[in-house]
């Protein structure tokens, strides 16, 4: 097989381990701030549909649309931010499930826009390979320099404990405030991109399902380290190709995977922690 027909075959699927990685990046954002927050989905959806109207409809350039995407879930987010990240926990996560379903009603009730239930089709296909790869070398090189920087530290202390961080003088309103709008514009990205990958997208796409894999693909990975979201997303992606031979077995093969992974590597599968714990011990052992 030439590098054409393979490209043609698995294209698609090589370009969704970027756009399913800048996902996983999107929630480990709020996670690493201690904030169980499942709108990711919505603000994807919001980003690819904002991104693909203007493309379809108005024939906006590309990059205008990528950026009104990214633009409009933030400020999506930035309005919601307001009563909902007083809640936390489970609270937290049911409050933004439930935005998630009012983004999918108003979808469904906005036909002339969106399409309502059949969705918008013939998108043009305007995401090449270097843009999702450009998208996410950009996402992880700010994410890095974030998570060294006192933003990041913030983060860490409210994760770890509020109370305690906002006695220490950080201003823990703003700092989850920040964590959730920079999440919505990297899931804002990701939807854009995805949409002019796969000329259709439709309310389903954006729901429940999605808010669970999203979430899914940053704790398989690990979320104490930008590796590990990655690693997550290409996972979730690869793992139902992977399996395919398994038939109508392939999702209980999957979720068996899935469980398995979790049960013995609670903290993630990329653990720098639990790596550098292991080479002590084998160093130990060879001064030993």
């Amino acid at each position: 097989m030439d590098f054409d027909s393979f490209w043609a075959i698995y294209g698609n699927l090589i370009l969704s381990l970027g756009t399913n990685s800048l996902l996983a990046l999107s929630i480990w954002l709020t996670l690493s701030c201690g904030m169980l927050a499942m709108a990711n989905a919505a603000f994807m959806g919001i980003g690819a549909y904002t991104a693909s109207i203007l493309t379809l409809n108005y024939e906006v350039s590309f990059p205008l649309a990528l950026a009104c995407g990214m633009v409009t879930p933030a400020l999506v987010a930035g309005i919601i931010a307001l009563p909902t990240l007083r809640l936390s926990g489970v609270y937290l996560a049911m409050a933004t499930l439930g935005f998630g379903e009012v983004v999918r009603i108003t979808i469904l009730n906005t036909e002339s826009w969106t399409g309502g239930a059949l969705g918008l089709n013939g998108i043009p296909q305007l995401t090449q390979w270097w843009h999702v790869v450009l998208a996410l070398a950009v996402v992880l090189f700010v994410l890095w320099r974030v998570r060294r920087s006192k933003v990041g530290r913030a983060f860490d202390a409210i994760r770890g404990d509020e109370t305690a961080a906002g006695l220490m003088g950080i201003d823990v309103r703003s700092a989850k405030t920040l964590a959730f709008v920079a999440g919505a514009v990297i899931a804002g990205l990701a939807g854009g991109l995805n949409a002019h990958l796969t000329f259709f997208i439709g309310p389903s796409e954006y729901g429940f399902d999605r808010g669970v894999e999203i979430l899914t693909m940053a704790i398989l990975g690990g979320i104490n380290s930008l590796a590990g979201p990655v690693l997550g997303a290409f996972i979730i992606t690869l793992l139902p190709e992977v399996l395919r031979g398994f038939a109508d077995f392939r999702l209980v093969v999957n979720g068996l995977i899935l469980v398995l992974i979790v049960l013995f590597l609670p903290q993630g599968i990329w653990d720098p922690h639990r790596y550098a714990r292991w080479m002590g011990k084998k160093g130990g052992r060879r001064h030993a």
